[in-house]
């Protein structure tokens, strides 16, 4: 029988995200909501979903296995919190929540409650993602040094998501989740922060610069923006090597290994599903009857929160209030 998901919220993310259902094994389109209900109603035809409603807790009384929370980031604290206090495993759009404070209640909640919860952070899954840990483990490089990644390009003026503190704007929250967790995949939590940048006349982080201190005197330096384009790359160096991460990073489309005295080979893997390997992997986490993803523990989630959160005090960001 197939998971039935239901989706909270109805923007592009949850298209993207239910396209993908729709072609990953073993899960089904089932229901969605909105606090409009037209609006639920309308992305449920036009996105292959049984049922709409018009509030959570709605959604939350009918048949759903599993809830997806796609709503603007200072939302999904609230979202998640009412799932996991009816019981109903949650996927969680990264970040988790808009504070570290919000993720460590969701956290302690799932736990408490012995409820499944993951953030969705889709990347980790990809094929081009497991075979770059593959060259990593195999020593391909030798013992990895450091990371170099950026992520940026210009936000359109006219999306308030980007640029309204209190639906969560600024590049750390938007694009800052894909190099601070590839760092955090490659050499572990920080043991300090550092960052610079620069806010928009509201309060966002438009761009930003981090230097992350690792374990061993490893360093990760990042770099993210919503105000000018980057090269979208990332370059993992080792004391034998380097692999080269193609652009975007977060989608992991090619690598390409370089090692002194021989030629740059590219490292073959099989073909990305997008969102699809995230949403399987859930489908298996509740098969097991797992609490927690092994490949994706919450420990992590609140490791790589407390990055973005030192991140914004640092820089003086207007930060949202959850609820």
């Amino acid at each position: 029988m197939s998971v039935r998901w239901g989706f909270i919220g109805t923007g592009g993310i949850a298209r993207k995200v239910g396209a993908a259902l729709g072609a990953a094994e073993g899960g089904a389109r089932y229901a969605v909501a909105s606090r409009d209900a037209e609006r639920a109603a309308r992305f449920a035809a036009e996105n292959g979903f049984e049922r709409s409603h018009g509030s959570v807790e709605a959604l939350l009384a009918d048949d759903v296995d599993v809830v997806y929370v796609a709503t603007p980031h200072p939302q999904h604290l609230v979202a998640a919190r009412e799932a996991l206090q009816a019981g109903k495993p949650v996927l969680v759009e990264k970040p988790m929540t808009a504070t570290l404070a919000g993720s460590r209640e969701l956290v302690q909640l799932a736990r408490d409650t012995g409820t499944f919860c993951m953030e969705a952070v889709w990347t980790r899954f990809l094929p081009g993602t497991e075979a770059l840990l593959d060259v990593v483990r195999r020593g391909e490089i030798g013992e990895v040094r450091s990371l170099h990644a950026d992520l940026g390009a210009p936000a359109p003026v006219d999306a308030a998501r980007f640029w309204d503190p209190a639906l969560g704007g600024g590049a750390l929250l938007d694009v800052g989740p894909y190099p601070v967790r590839l760092a955090h995949l490659l050499l572990g939590p920080p043991t300090s922060v550092q960052a610079v940048g620069c806010l928009s006349p509201g309060g966002v982080d438009v761009q930003a610069g981090l230097l992350l201190g690792h374990a061993g005197g490893a360093l990760s330096a990042l770099s993210v923006s919503i105000s000018s384009h980057s090269a979208q790359r990332a370059w993992v160096e080792g004391t034998e090597g380097w692999v080269e991460v193609g652009a975007p990073i977060y989608a992991a489309p090619s690598l390409v290994l370089h090692r002194p005295g021989r030629e740059p080979e590219a490292v073959e893997f099989a073909e990305s599903r997008g969102h699809a390997h995230m949403l399987e992997h859930v489908h298996e986490c509740l098969a097991a009857g797992r609490v927690e993803s092994p490949l994706l523990p919450l420990s992590g989630t609140l490791e790589v929160m407390a990055v973005l959160d030192t991140a914004l005090d640092a820089l003086g960001a207007v930060r949202t209030v959850e609820a």
